[in-house]
């Protein structure tokens, strides 16, 4: 028997997943609360196996800040992410947070006992709008990483672009790394080429989102 808390804002949408889901003898909801602190308490008290969490919920804690502090509390639950609309952005936040899964209120029946019995058993379950975003997002950070030269810069270099992204001159830069004019030029000559950029704005905007000067973009 899987025992499941149902934590949504809408008393309608959470008596028809009850109705629902007490359907299936294999599913038993324990509980419902109608925001996220409450469902964080009863979650506590209910020790529920499966948390179906809206992501939504205005009034009250949110889904998604209920979920991050839930696994924190009791990293043993599955929490299973409910929501009206796909927004991708907040889904995978939810997953970083230790959600198990998420699946839209639009999903068939079937598919939301599945995804609770998968997320229940310690499997993962994204709908599949999510696992096609999921694999788009993964497959391009690949191929940004398998084009990323900074590996090939030397020390030096890395030094000299560094502070070519705080907006140092050549001259300053010379002063700072106690070497010539001519060597920065060098340095930064090189660096170009390695990176296969062309002005100075594309190494500072590179630099940034490298993380090089403490912040990204």
């Amino acid at each position: 028997m899987i025992k499941i808390l149902l934590v949504d804002d809408h008393a309608v949408v959470r008596s028809g997943l009850k109705m629902l889901l007490n359907t299936n003898p294999d599913l038993e909801v324990v509980g419902e609360a109608s925001e996220g602190n409450e469902g964080i308490k009863k979650a506590l008290k209910l020790k529920p196996d499966v948390v179906v969490m809206d992501l939504s919920m205005p009034h009250g804690k949110d889904g998604l800040s209920a979920t991050t502090e839930l696994k924190k509390l009791m990293p043993e639950v599955s929490i299973l992410i409910l929501t009206m609309h796909d927004d991708e952005e907040y889904l995978f936040r939810a997953i970083e947070g230790g959600a198990s899964g998420c699946i839209l209120k639009s999903a068939p029946h079937a598919e939301l006992m599945s995804a609770i019995e998968s997320v229940a058993k310690g499997d993962a379950y994204l709908h599949p709008a999510a696992q096609k975003r999921l694999m788009e997002e993964y497959l391009a950070g690949a191929k940004q990483d398998s084009n990323d030269m900074y590996h090939l810069l030397s020390d030096r270099e890395q030094e000299v672009l560094t502070l070519i992204a705080k907006g140092y001159s050549n001259k300053e830069i010379a002063e700072q790394l106690v070497i010539s004019v001519k060597t920065v030029e060098t340095h930064k000559g090189k660096v170009m080429e390695k990176l296969q950029m062309k002005t100075r704005p594309e190494l500072v905007e590179y630099a940034v989102k490298k993380g090089l000067l403490g912040y990204g973009i």
